[in-house]
């Protein structure tokens, strides 16, 4: 259970532009390269990456990139070398499911990129994230607004992103086709949401 997404689902009655995304692409393949061209007429200084695992650059429960995206990761992993791209996973680095770093290692070993390990699920994980990008040696990074996030979910990745005060790029249709209900329904949100007046916020301090 996702104790993190439960009660920070609480936030999004209050503000439920937290779950908007700033960018829409169907697949990691149609990710724009780098990320400052991702978010139409505002010139994002992007200058650290964030990557969701499952569904997003791979296929769910594998910790390999998916190959029909190795050429777009490849051209994101020369853009934004180590140490301003870091692999975040709910399920790679959790304590809860990886307590002992297994898949977090090995998803590292395949990718060379670090994989966040952290207690606190997504989205809830904000600030070891960005403390991750402000002390990593090397980073350029100096504030949240630098750092884009990519993943497939809009109450995990997206609403960290809003949370972090960061950029967010939501994967909608992923490197596998759900059948989760679930995630249908979440498909859809966005757009309602947009209907109604609801505009994603645009990135700054942590909340």
């Amino acid at each position: 259970m996702n104790v993190s997404a439960t009660l920070n689902a609480f936030r999004l009655l209050r503000t439920p532009s937290l779950c908007l995304p700033h960018a829409t692409i169907s697949t990691f393949n149609d990710l724009p390269v780098p990320l400052s061209n991702a978010f139409g007429n505002v010139k994002a200084d992007i200058r650290a990456v964030v990557l969701d695992k499952d569904n997003c650059f791979a296929v769910p429960k594998e910790n390999v990139v998916y190959k029909p995206y190795m050429d777009k990761f490849n051209s994101l992993l020369t853009h934004y070398p180590p140490p301003h791209l870091l692999i975040v996973s709910n399920s790679a680095g959790t304590s809860s499911s990886d307590a002992f770093g297994t898949d977090a290692s090995s998803l590292s070993s395949a990718t060379g990129i670090p994989v966040l390990q952290h207690s606190t699920k997504k989205p809830g994980c904000g600030p070891q994230i960005l403390q991750h990008f402000l002390t990593a040696p090397g980073s350029r990074v100096t504030s949240a607004d630098q750092i884009a996030v990519i993943g497939d979910r809009l109450f995990t990745d997206v609403m960290l992103a809003n949370l972090m005060g960061s950029w967010s790029v939501w994967v909608k249709d992923g490197a596998v086709e759900s059948r989760n209900p679930f995630v249908s329904w979440e498909r859809k949100l966005p757009e309602r949401l947009r209907r109604s007046g609801l505009k994603a916020r645009l990135p700054g301090s942590m909340l």
